[in-house]
């Protein structure tokens, strides 16, 4: 069992690329399974050997030397990893995989490993091309074709075995290359051999002590600059305790399952967040996650299975009672998270209870109440959440008032959200110009701000970023908005405008080319609309009609 009071010791190092590489293949360097899985692109693997053939620092490596014996993976680099022997000593790669995943696949690949036009197979095959006498950007390729690369690529898998470069150089020394004269490129060929097995790479090698230990350290001394988040940190640190499935593993599954409803992906650290907030943590966005780790470890488990009916609620409330089709609508993750802990802890809600809560979700959307939220107002607004779903107080709304309608079309607004959710409720079903129907949701579905078109178009008038100026609606190809508007049939002319949003007096300014006063009419026609709503729901609404769209969602 690990000692959680061991000390650990942190000795900084140099190592030449190759020995890293030879302690990977001898198994004594192991990839730990609650790292993530590979990602780099193709260009950052390229990117990678060209730094270091450059000499370019790459970041230092952080590894955990431990007598204890965690899950690892049995594949680096698309090559198999020999099994740890019992007894030995090992050490894992807390910071590094995807670095090392490269340099280990593409310099320890075989001459005979697979080649084919898939990718799991070509992105392994990386060659420097020789003879490229183009210094400003990267000569390293991949080959993406079954065959054998042209003989001036240099494979990366031949540098590091004396055989296999030998053999290479005899093939190129036999071929024929640009200019006729074959030692330009040998002697190319056995310079970038030298400087790759003559690189050095810094590591931080942690000895002893205990996996909260060395994701503490990893926390603190991160040296790749890929900050390692909330959920990843107490994934690592309650690894032992959450079974074959890491706590990453189930807040995928949840996260798949929400999304194939339709609804679309919540991200991973909101659910997270509802996660701590089920287990009965009080600071949801506390940093000293070793300490929040220990908290919740035990009642792990069973706060994902409650955190998965929750959402379950949570999600259906958004939709059924507060008009939300897709989670990328909900202005802020918080409400997300506090809807879960409110399904969790009142489960069954009744009629009250669902009418003050869709008064709460409107409220805080458009008066901005978790823009940039403090630990403290997080922790207020849990706590108050919780009481209310107890029966124990009701949710404050009375001192929150509704931002003014944006001046800005911008998604990153929680207020241009809460107008679009509004929008979206108050003209469900539109006409397009050629009479058809459009269900705007069924396209935010599949587009994003695109599917937003503006109506005017010219430079220089004034509102063309305002919403006002943007319509959910299809044309003909070639054919503007504003071209289908002015153009519209006597017979279809009310059933698009009515199902838009313009008014009579809206499009007579646009058919008479006065651009600025479309987007002025319609504007104060949508804002006056939007505050009847507001009132229904007894928010008050802001005293000047217009004002910036704050950037303010996560």
């Amino acid at each position: 069992m690990p000692d959680d009071n061991e000390e650990i010791t942190v000795l900084p190092e140099i190592y030449l690329l190759e020995q890293i590489l030879n302690m990977i293949a001898a198994g004594e360097l192991r990839v730990p399974k609650f790292q993530r899985p590979f990602v780099w692109r193709p260009e950052q693997m390229l990117n990678l050997f060209d730094s270091i053939e450059r000499g370019y620092p790459i970041g230092s490596l952080l590894i955990w030397q431990t007598k204890q014996q965690l899950a690892s993976l049995d594949e680096i680099g698309g090559l198999k990893i020999p099994p740890h022997r019992p007894g030995s000593q090992v050490a894992y790669i807390l910071d590094g995989h995807q670095r090392l995943s490269t340099l280990f696949g593409g310099l320890k690949r075989p001459s005979d490993a697979p080649r084919s036009t898939e990718q799991r197979d070509w992105m392994w095959w990386i060659y420097r091309v020789l003879g490229d006498g183009d210094d400003r950007s990267t000569r390293y390729r991949h080959w993406k074709y079954g065959d054998r690369a042209p003989h001036t690529y240099l494979p990366m898998g031949s540098i590091l075995r004396t055989m296999d470069f030998l053999a290479y150089a005899r093939e190129l020394s036999q071929a024929r290359v640009p200019g006729g004269d074959i030692t330009p490129f040998i002697d190319e060929a056995e310079q970038v051999a030298q400087r790759i097995k003559q690189y050095k790479m810094a590591a931080v090698r942690l000895v002893g002590g205990s996996l909260t230990h060395a994701v503490e350290v990893f926390s603190r001394v991160n040296s790749s600059g890929q900050s390692m988040t909330p959920d990843q940190m107490v994934t690592a640190l309650t690894y032992a305790t959450t079974g074959p499935d890491s706590l990453a593993d189930r807040m995928e599954a949840i996260q798949e399952r929400i999304a194939v409803s339709g609804f679309g992906e919540i991200p991973s650290l909101t659910i997270f967040r509802a996660i701590l907030a089920i287990s009965g943590e009080e600071d949801v966005q506390d940093t000293r996650w070793e300490a929040l780790a220990k908290r919740v470890e035990g009642g792990l488990l069973s706060a994902v299975e409650a955190t998965d009916l929750a959402l379950e609620q949570a999600v259906d409330f958004l939709r059924s009672h507060a008009g939300v089709p897709l989670a990328r609508l909900v202005p802020y993750n918080l409400q997300i998270m506090l809807l879960a802990a409110f399904f969790h802890f009142c489960p069954e809600p009744d009629k009250r209870q669902l009418v003050l809560l869709r008064r709460w979700f409107w409220t805080t959307s458009w008066s901005g109440h978790f823009a940039g939220a403090n630990t403290t107002q997080v922790r207020q607004s849990l706590q108050e959440i919780k009481d209310f779903a107890a029966g124990n107080g009701t949710l404050r709304l009375g001192d929150q008032h509704a931002r003014p309608f944006p001046q800005r079309f911008d998604l990153r607004s929680a207020r241009v959200r809460a107008f679009i959710l509004w929008e979206l409720k108050e003209f469900p079903h539109r006409v397009n110009p050629d009479g058809t129907s459009l269900d705007p949701k069924n396209l935010l579905a599949t587009s994003h701000t695109e599917a937003y078109r503006h109506v005017v178009n010219r430079r220089g008038i004034e509102g063309t970023s305002s919403p006002a100026n943007r319509l959910v609606m299809t044309t003909p190809s070639r054919i503007s908005v504003r071209q289908a508007l002015i153009d519209l049939d006597p017979l279809t002319e009310e059933a698009v405008t009515r199902t838009h949003g313009i008014s009579h007096e809206a499009l007579r300014r646009l058919r008479e080319g006065d651009d600025a006063g479309f987007i002025e009419v319609r504007l104060a026609d949508l804002a006056a609309r939007e505050r009847e709503f507001m009132a229904e729901l007894g928010v008050k609404h802001a005293d000047e009609l217009l004002g910036e769209a704050d950037i303010d969602t996560e």
